[in-house]
């Protein structure tokens, strides 16, 4: 017998298994799945060589407890159970009767044709590529795509009929184990996508330089098809409609998850009826149809400073037509997404100004998510370099404390949004003429309560509601007999154009009912944002 040396190993209530499986076209690695042999080492020896010991072990008599040895160090997984014959369905394949399969001859044929067919369970998975070929194609696209990384996660899409052939493996083997007073649960069996990463990852680790890590930010995903068995499913469509629905962004309603959904639902009766037990071989293999990299998202916060009252803080397009040709966003992310060479960002910040607003004093905290990008490590040197790079761009924006956060950590900037405070500086006309004395008593004034409903402008985008803000307090300034200048520290999402004009009584009190005239703004600053995040940098 062939010996690999150490105790994870087949035994006597294996070969049932072995024998229907090798003789049905199964790969050795999938009957080792059906085996419930859960050491990893074992599934990465040669194809070749798990070929022979298979065969060796069926030579053997089958009237001694046999144990063939493997050269391995993990715990066996889960066993076969001794039991009673369990209850059933008739033994039954599509057409009314479980397929016999041949015995193992003394010269087994049936083996030795087997190294050329692709596998029945897994179409290929466990065979191609698993093999080194394929291991170097998966890293040359990685290499080539020049990511930035120091592990890697690797994922897979496995075709959804794989789960029915699966399915039908284990009804044959079910009622084989049966008839021989054993069982054999689903739970038993090791998952395709478990042992295929078992074989793959640490071929991954070795060409790539890194070692695999689940918590890994970096990706490489690999999504496989089988167009030649991509109808097996649909008649679970027929048998469990309800569990085949059509869903956003799916091109089908045989998705894995409806598959499983169903084969958990659909009587096994029903499944032999539609289905042959075993599931036969196909002619060719799996394809890959996609080898795909990506990076988690890397997320960069700061303040920013708006000098310009021309200037939008986001694209300002109405209509499909630009209106301006910057924005804040834009002069910030533009290079950053250079320097990060990210797919996409996506911008946020700690409240909005109007286009004709100034963000003054420390600056308004924002944060950007960089999505996909291909660099990702940047020391404080480096940060602090593209930092001037912004600022060198443009004389409309200015940024500070540029750093590199968390996904977490931006979280803090939206914390208590509206219990934050905010101070303003705002140019106001009145009609009638006024006198200091006239607006002294607007310093007296603390804590004002206002209802705001929704403004005019942007009952566009916003839902009408009346809300509740606060005027904390307020500081004038005379300037002449139609100007003064009022600095107010309120509560953040206060709208100040409102308090001072009134907008048509829809803000009460306002400027105007409280200096009994007309009043309008002209000219509005932010003068603070009362955030204490992203953390202050020596810059």
């Amino acid at each position: 017998m062939r010996e690999f040396s150490s105790m994870s190993s087949l035994t006597e209530k294996d070969r049932p298994i072995v024998q229907l499986l090798l003789n049905a076209g199964t790969c050795p690695r999938c009957i080792l799945r059906f085996c419930s042999v859960g050491s990893q080492m074992l599934y990465r020896h040669p194809y070749k060589d798990l070929m022979k010991v298979l065969k060796e072990f069926l030579k053997n008599n089958p009237k001694k407890e046999d144990t063939v040895c493997f050269d391995v160090v993990d715990p066996p997984c889960k066993r076969i159970r001794l039991e009673h014959p369990e209850e059933g369905p008739e033994d039954l394949n599509h057409n009314g009767a479980l397929q016999q399969n041949p015995q193992v001859n003394d010269e087994n044929t049936a083996v030795e044709d087997l190294a050329a067919k692709v596998c029945n369970v897994c179409l290929g998975i466990l065979q191609e590529f698993c093999e080194a070929d394929f291991v170097k194609k998966v890293c040359q696209k990685v290499n080539s795509a020049d990511y930035q990384f120091t592990s890697f996660v690797f994922s897979v899409s496995l075709p959804p009929q794989l789960s029915v052939r699966e399915r039908a493996a284990w009804l044959v083997l079910k009622q084989e184990m049966r008839n021989l007073g054993l069982s054999l649960s689903k739970d038993d069996i090791v998952q395709l996508k478990e042992a295929y990463k078992w074989i793959i990852h640490p071929q991954l680790s070795e060409e790539l330089g890194v070692p695999a890590d689940g918590k890994s930010l970096f990706e490489v995903s690999v999504v496989f098809a089988h167009p030649e068995t991509d109808e097996e499913c649909h008649f679970l469509a027929t048998a469990c409609p309800d569990c085949f629905k059509p869903a956003k962004n799916k091109q089908s309603v045989f998705t894995r998850m409806a598959v499983i959904k169903a084969l958990e639902k659909i009587k096994e009766e029903d499944f032999l009826k539609h289905f042959p037990c075993p599931p036969s071989s196909p002619k060719n293999l799996c394809v890959a149809l996609e080898i795909q990299c990506n990076n988690g998202a890397v997320f960069v916060a700061g303040r920013y400073n708006k000098y310009s009252r021309n200037l939008p803080q986001t694209p300002w397009i109405i209509d499909g037509e630009r209106k301006l040709e910057s924005s804040v966003e834009e002069l910030i992310s533009e290079h950053l997404m250079t320097e990060f060479r990210a797919d996409s960002f996506n911008f946020s910040s700690s409240g909005r100004e109007d286009v004709d607003v100034r963000t003054l004093g420390n600056g308004r905290p924002f944060a950007i998510e960089l999505v996909n990008p291909r660099r990702i490590h940047f020391t404080a040197e480096e940060m602090k370099g593209l930092q001037q790079t912004i600022n060198t761009s443009s004389d409309k924006i200015q940024v500070r404390d540029l750093q590199l956060v968390t996904r977490e950590a931006i979280g803090r900037m939206k914390e208590g949004e509206e219990e934050k405070t905010k101070t303003y500086s705002a140019l106001i006309w009145t009609d009638k003429a006024i006198q200091k004395e006239d607006i002294a008593f607007l310093d007296d004034i603390k804590e004002l309560k206002l209802d705001q409903k929704t403004p005019l402008r942007v009952l566009h985008r916003r839902p009408l509601a009346v809300r509740c803000r606060i005027i904390h307090t307020m500081r004038s300034e005379y300037i002449d007999e139609h100007h003064f200048r009022l600095h107010l520290k309120t509560q953040a999402g206060t709208y100040i154009k409102e308090f001072v004009h009134g907008d048509f009584g829809r803000t009460k009190p306002n400027i105007g009912s409280l200096l009994n005239r007309t009043a309008d703004i002209l000219e509005l600053d932010v003068e603070s944002v009362d955030v204490d995040w992203p953390p202050t940098l020596d810059n």
